[in-house]
């Protein structure tokens, strides 16, 4: 990986990591890429020093653990102001993801999981008491997700 390049056998580790990270092992990723286990270690070790793997969680299927609402925040802070505030919404009780957008008026979607409004009402006084303004809510039913394509290096075609 030179100067933060991914090549085949990096995406293949991302890939096969989202796809699920706790039931795949080193070895398995290296019969895939046709690598040594020992490389693939190295390689996830890098990816992780260099960032480019943040960390590992557990995807939560938060309705059936008790918490039936997910609300979208979409909000308006201060263009200089709102990297700097996403530290200070995650200590939020309730938020549980932070996204920086770049364009449009809104520039967060903060979700918040909660079991009814009254867990919702306190994370928005929150964000206002921190200048922030709640400009949209929208309620989530179900939310998916899928490792990124393009990660597949069995699935691409590059002929």
């Amino acid at each position: 990986m030179d100067n933060g390049a991914i090549d085949d056998v990096d995406r293949a580790i991302l890939y096969a990591l989202q796809a699920d990270a706790r039931n795949t092992s080193s070895g398995d990723i290296a019969e895939r890429t046709g690598t040594s286990d020992s490389t693939v270690r190295k390689r996830i070790g890098r990816l992780e020093s260099d960032g480019v793997i943040k960390g590992y969680s557990a995807n939560v299927d938060y309705q059936r653990s008790g918490y039936p609402l997910r609300m979208l925040l979409y909000c308006t802070a201060s263009i200089p102001e709102r990297g700097e505030l996403i530290p200070d919404i995650l200590e939020i009780d309730g938020v549980v993801s932070v996204q920086e957008l770049v364009t449009g008026e809104q520039n967060l979607l903060v979700t918040v999981v909660g079991e009814s409004d009254n867990d919702i009402t306190p994370v928005a006084q929150a964000l206002l008491d921190m200048g922030v303004t709640v400009a949209d809510e929208v309620l989530v039913r179900t939310h998916e997700t899928t490792p990124f394509g393009r990660f597949d290096t069995e699935g691409r075609d590059d002929g």
